[in-house]
């Protein structure tokens, strides 16, 4: 059970800033939306509106709820924080094509005077070319998930509030790249062959089987902050980590299961639709 002290309005720490800062965003965002949509109603339907809304939902979830609050003391809560900023918050994002909403969504001087000349300039081009392909995005996320979940650097995220927050951009950060070449969001343009996501998404579940059997199979605590037995939910220090582990293994693989399922069953409908004769 959980503490019996704790009541609804202990179980939630909303941080500020952050939360002000992802309403904001939501709002330029929603405006910006409704500008674009009125030219390029195809490219953005209304569902990508409510996605890009969920993940931002989610998102305060993972930083303010419950979550949150126990994941100092119960590794399974945060990887459950980890599996939010990983594996739902980035695709959801992402499937809201946010890129050019949150353009049009912000005053049209400042996008003019201030952040157009930015983005236009020949480094930042050349940065964005090299962020964006798959290659980087799968190091990129793959190496944050290996990196930070080695014991020293994990206690260190555990210590320091700072790098707590450094630990959870990275994350996110990292796996909006990664998500971005599975969902390539409008207008986004294509690298690779389709195909080629499969061997992408797979490689990436090996990666988290890994970690995950790890953290199930090691037979010892692995992190010394879960060590001291706490009693909630009833979990002792090796099952909460054996808990935690069988949860990345399920939900992580399943994350990336279901789109390598959707890829192929594009790929073999498209390769069983015939080719148009030519005249």
């Amino acid at each position: 059970m959980l503490h019996a002290t704790a009541n609804s309005n202990q179980l939630w720490d909303v941080p500020v800033f952050a939360t002000s800062a992802l309403v904001v965003a939501t709002a330029v965002y929603v405006r910006g939306f409704r500008l674009a949509r009125r030219t390029r109603k195809s490219e953005l339907p209304i569902w990508r509106m409510w996605m890009f809304i969920a993940g931002i939902f989610v998102l305060f979830l993972a930083l303010a709820s419950p979550v949150d609050t126990f994941a100092d003391d119960l590794l399974l809560a945060h990887m459950t924080q980890h599996l939010l900023l990983m594996c739902v918050v980035p695709p959801l994002i992402t499937l809201g094509a946010p890129v050019v909403p949150m353009l049009r969504g912000l005053p049209r001087v400042f996008v003019v005077h201030a952040l157009g000349p930015s983005l236009r300039c020949s480094g930042f081009v050349r940065f964005w070319r090299m962020v964006r392909t798959p290659a980087i995005g799968w190091f990129a996320m793959n190496i944050a998930y290996l990196g930070w979940h080695i014991p020293a650097a994990y206690e260190l995220a555990l210590r320091s509030e700072a790098w707590h927050n450094v630990e959870h951009l990275c994350f996110l950060l990292t796996s909006l790249l990664f998500w971005w070449n599975v969902i390539e969001p409008w207008p986004n343009r294509r690298t690779l062959p389709r195909w080629a996501m499969l061997p992408y998404l797979l490689t990436a579940d090996v990666v988290n089987t890994a970690v995950s059997a790890y953290l199930c199979f090691a037979g010892r605590v692995l992190y010394p902050s879960y060590g001291v037995e706490r009693g909630i939910l009833g979990l002792s220090p090796t099952a909460d980590q054996a808990a935690a582990g069988a949860e990345m293994w399920v939900i992580g693989s399943l994350a990336f299961l279901i789109p390598v399922a959707i890829i192929t069953y594009g790929l073999t409908l498209h390769a069983g639709i015939p080719e148009r004769a030519t005249p």
